[in-house]
């Protein structure tokens, strides 16, 4: 196996690698889920708040004579 030989194997490697999106893809993917994180996380801890409020007040009921 010469230099040669392997430069052509190396140029057809990167022209291979060039065409190929499925990186993009993956990396677009990820970054829609990142967001879709980011946006549900606030409106968890929303949630959280108002179901210990209502629990609170289940409890203020449940323990008045």
């Amino acid at each position: 196996m010469g230099t040669d030989d392997r430069g052509t194997k190396m140029k057809q490697l990167l022209q291979r690698l060039r065409r190929d999106n499925r990186g993009a893809t993956a990396l677009e993917y990820g970054m829609i889920i990142s967001l879709i994180v980011i946006a549900a996380v606030p409106a968890m801890s929303s949630v959280a708040d108002e179901t210990i409020a209502m629990w609170g007040d289940v409890e203020t009921t449940m323990s008045a004579p």
